[in-house]
């Protein structure tokens, strides 16, 4: 403080709280001048130890106080008018027996919370994140990839993702990463170089086809692979998940799969695997796959002793031969013994495997709570549609896959190509094939909604099948004339011819919802679309909402028990909750199917819709069964639906990479680098 008085001079003057704080800022902090700390005074008067208190409880005041004692009684009163002790009594008890617990209590500074409130969401302390300038004071940050950026292996209190990794990188492919701290481990446990290496070895693999297991550069060869192949499958080793994945058209080229025999036909599916198509077998491709990409786990390691094994156990299963993993509540417990030290909370993963519950997760957060842990943050591997690292790979084939998985995938298949092969026009597939357009009744129901987007009033008009299914909307703008309201028109009759001749009506909302471009803005006169993007982008969210029941499309969710409308959607669509799939009507093999087609098409009321024939029906890619194929299908939309529908929303683009984001919570993530904006 300073000499010259107090408030007389006019340079800052640095008031601290009391005698305790002034001694603690004078070692601890002080100033770097010698002048200015030797300015530094001190006063021994009974005022300077004023709301100077330490929160000692009434149990160590009864082990360490003397019996009807003056101290005993000035800290007993205390302790029951404000609930703690003053610093100075503290000492003094301090002076006469040196316990260790009194002495821990006396080396922080304390003081009584005022009021506390709930302020606005703030964003995460993950220093990886380069536009997050928020940080803790005395608090500690670790993330599964923060240990990247720091260039370490953990950050101490967490625990190593895996032994082996796979960091997903911006521009496309994985970066696979080892742990640096086997080596020096193994060497501390006692193992010699030769032992270290072979356990590497078994871990990482050699990363090369030289020695390897049948496959390798001398059966390649003799297969047909020139020397630049061969140079180029090496150079795609070091950073692949499994040995097939660098012996694809990507890495070597189209020129060198068609001179080892393959068409473009063949190649270009999803399906082809090259290894195979060569002659090799599985058991030859995975005792190669084990000693090129390495096992990435250590047990079984050879010369590795079990009693050593929890030395090297990870948050998560180490590769697909992994067992050990260090269960969810070491990671509760760890943070709880370092917890009294920090005093902010401990931003840090708690890794827990996909199988876990539901009750897990509520016992996880109750043991954290008990545990005095201040936040906890809880992942389930796999839980999101894309994460930066990964333990482990999927070969794409599972001997333990069960029937209706693979047959829920041939009907995805099925679904997204149809029963003609990738890169077929539909001049192609509708050569000998009709064409029907499903007309709407002369007279059919529907309704017009009138609102504003930004300023502009906009009348959207519907049409109906007698099932309530859409069949074609009308736009209109209020300014006769304008440009923009012959391009809306336009389009709206474009949308609606599609939808006669079974456009999903899904793919349109999918397709044009979220679109950006002016007028846009504040939308006025709707119940439940508030904000629009765009008109188009206000269109297809009302007809989501009203025709597919997509109600995360709307600002303000609407009131389902009743509805303003003059006539509610009935029938089929509104059971279903969405747009009837047309499409199977295209396919017609025989004339009786064609026959009974054109007469459904032609008639001019037509009745309720009757199952179609089953020769009109796509075959199901080899499931033989028609019952099967439906549910296997409605079962692999359902879970492609889940996973993708609603993420991308009005995504922005990622400032990393340049790629769309996708909604993670509150915050965006990319799909492509695992850049977040925000959240962790």
């Amino acid at each position: 403080m300073d000499r010259t008085g107090w408030g007389d001079s006019p340079l800052a003057v640095l008031r601290v709280l009391n005698l305790s704080y002034a001694k603690g800022f004078a070692e601890e902090i002080g100033f770097m001048g010698d002048r200015k700390q030797a300015a530094l005074a001190s006063t021994t008067i009974a005022q300077a130890a004023l709301k100077d208190h330490i929160p000692a409880p009434r149990s160590l005041i009864d082990r360490l106080a003397p019996e009807n004692g003056r101290l005993r009684r000035t800290m007993l009163a205390s302790l029951a008018r404000i609930g703690m002790v003053s610093r100075r009594s503290a000492l003094e008890l301090l002076e006469r027996t040196n316990d260790r617990e009194l002495a821990r209590l006396l080396g922080h500074y304390y003081d009584r919370v005022g009021s506390a409130e709930l302020g606005e969401e703030q964003w995460t302390y993950d220093l990886s994140v380069p536009d997050n300038v928020t940080y803790v004071a005395n608090g500690f940050v670790s993330h599964n990839t923060i240990g990247l950026v720091m260039d370490c292996d953990t950050t101490g209190v967490e625990p190593d993702f895996a032994l082996v990794k796979f960091k997903k990188l911006a521009g496309g492919g994985y970066f696979k990463i080892a742990n640096q701290s086997i080596a020096p481990s193994l060497r501390r446990l006692g193992y010699d170089k030769h032992q270290i290496l072979d356990i590497l070895a078994y871990v990482v693999g050699t990363s090369s086809l030289e020695n390897a297991p049948h496959i390798n550069s001398r059966s390649l060869a003799a297969r047909g692979f020139t020397s630049e192949d061969l140079a180029r499958v090496g150079k795609a080793l070091p950073g692949a998940f499994e040995l097939e994945n660098a012996f694809n058209v990507f890495t070597l080229g189209a020129d060198t799969l068609e001179r080892l025999g393959f068409t473009e036909e063949e190649y270009g599916t999803f399906e082809f695997r090259l290894l195979p198509a060569l002659g090799f077998s599985k058991e030859q491709i995975r005792a190669a796959n084990d000693f090129i990409c390495g096992r990435q786990t250590i047990e079984g390691a050879p010369h590795l002793r079990s009693k050593h094994l929890p030395v090297f156990d990870c948050a998560n299963r180490n590769g697909k031969y992994g067992e050990r993993f260090i269960h969810h509540t070491g990671h509760i417990k760890m943070m709880a013994a370092a917890q009294p030290f920090i005093s902010g909370a401990i931003s840090k993963t708690i890794n827990m495997p996909n199988e876990v519950t539901v009750e897990d997760v509520a016992d996880a957060y109750m043991m954290s709570w008990d545990l005095g842990v201040k936040a906890v943050a809880l992942y389930r591997d796999g839980s999101k549609a894309s994460q930066p690292l990964s333990a482990s790979s999927d070969d794409g084939v599972s001997e333990e896959e069960s029937e209706e998985v693979t047959e829920a995938l041939q009907a995805e298949a099925a679904m997204a190509w149809g029963v003609w092969p990738a890169g077929t026009s539909p001049t192609q597939a509708y050569a000998q094939q009709p064409r029907p357009r499903f007309l709407l009744p002369n007279r059919r129901t529907g309704w017009t909604q009138e609102a504003r987007v930004g300023g502009h009033k906009v009348f959207l008009r519907t049409g109906e099948y007698d099932d309530g299914t859409l069949g074609e909307i009308f736009i209109d703008l209020a300014k006769e004339g304008a440009t923009l309201r012959g391009v809306l028109a336009s389009f709206a009759i474009a949308v609606s011819k599609g939808l006669q001749y079974g456009v999903p009506l899904e793919e349109y909302v999918d397709t044009f919802v979220y679109q950006t471009f002016e007028p846009r803005g504040i939308v006025e006169k709707h119940p439940n679309i508030k904000m629009a993007n765009s008109i188009v982008d206000y269109v297809f969210r009302a007809i989501g909402v009203e025709y597919l029941l997509r109600d995360e499309l709307a600002q303000v969710p609407p009131d389902r028990s009743s509805s303003d409308l003059p006539e509610p959607p009935k029938g089929l669509a509104a059971e279903a909750g969405r747009q009837m799939e047309l499409s199977e009507a295209v396919k017609e093999q025989d004339i009786e199917a064609q026959a009974a087609a054109a007469r459904f098409v032609d008639s001019d009321q037509p009745g309720p819709i009757q199952p179609l024939p089953l020769s009109m029906v796509p075959v199901g890619a080899g499931n033989g069964s028609g019952a099967a194929a439906g549910t296997a299908g409605e079962a692999a939309l359902a879970s492609a639906g889940q996973m993708i529908g609603g993420l991308m929303g009005d995504a922005p683009a990622c400032s990393s990479c340049g790629h769309m984001t996708v909604r993670n919570g509150a915050c965006y993530v990319c799909l492509t680098c695992g850049d977040t904006t925000g959240c962790s």
